[in-house]
């Protein structure tokens, strides 16, 4: 159970994750997009969207730099476990409220608007339910565990399983001992993974990075005299034939 759970299931969520976007790009050009509804209600969108990104942002560059580096590495620079885990925690808990903040508020735009609740596809509530649920686990592990709680050095095991599943090499033993929160959340992160090809959320491989360097436009004088205007249809219609 251990090996199908901790080994088969993460390579087959990224088989999923990988394959999935090959096919969406094939078949559906057309549905790479953010499906945005700013036209049909703002408000909410306006508060709720840069909450949510700005959060999501945070917590994944926090998730980035706690699972794949070492611990060894941040003991190098001079960087005590003590003082990670407060930079940690507190950086977590402030980027981890503002994408509940953020996703809360875009749920309820959902619910509230009519206009939004009709255009909102089944997928779309698929991917906003994996998203609480996420959430849910993570902000349970910093807060209860690591802010409240005796807190869960997660860098020497769940991080090493983690690095382990890419080098090829993936140690099931080193979850056994983790809290339930999570081991719940690591599965969580696979199948969200696995989920990730099928929803919107194909739209953040689409940002526009060309913007960054592409030239400026340059608008040059016109040399040339410009041209006439064209007279309008009635008026031409209007021209008087020289009389016989």
């Amino acid at each position: 159970m251990s090996t199908l759970v901790w080994i088969v299931l993460p390579y087959t969520c990224l088989v999923v994750f990988v394959a999935g976007h090959v096919w969406r790009w094939r078949h559906d050009q057309f549905g790479w997009t953010t499906h945005t509804s700013q036209l049909l209600e703002n408000r909410l969108l306006r508060l709720g969207s840069p909450l949510f990104h700005l959060g999501a942002f945070g917590v994944i560059g926090g998730h980035a730099m706690g699972l794949l580096i070492p611990a060894s590495w941040t003991a190098l620079l001079g960087i005590s476990g003590h003082t990670y885990h407060l930079v940690s925690v507190t950086g977590g808990t402030i980027t981890g409220i503002m994408l509940v903040v953020g996703l809360a508020l875009l749920i309820a735009r959902r619910f509230i608007s009519g206009r939004i609740r009709r255009v909102t596809t089944t997928m779309d509530r698929i991917l906003y339910a994996a998203l609480t649920v996420m959430v849910a686990l993570g902000m349970s592990g910093t807060v209860a565990v690591n802010l409240l709680g005796e807190g869960y050095d997660y860098r020497e095991t769940i991080a090493v399983w983690f690095r382990g599943i890419f080098w090829l090499q993936p140690d099931p033993s080193l979850m056994s001992g983790a809290p339930l929160v999570f081991r719940l959340h690591a599965i969580g992160g696979f199948l969200f993974l696995a989920l990730w090809p099928f929803t919107r959320l194909v739209h953040v491989w689409s940002a526009p990075l060309a913007y960054l360097w592409r030239p400026y436009v340059v608008y040059r004088r016109r040399r040339t005299p410009a041209p006439q205007p064209q007279p309008a249809p009635a008026a031409a219609r209007k021209v008087v034939t020289p009389s016989s």
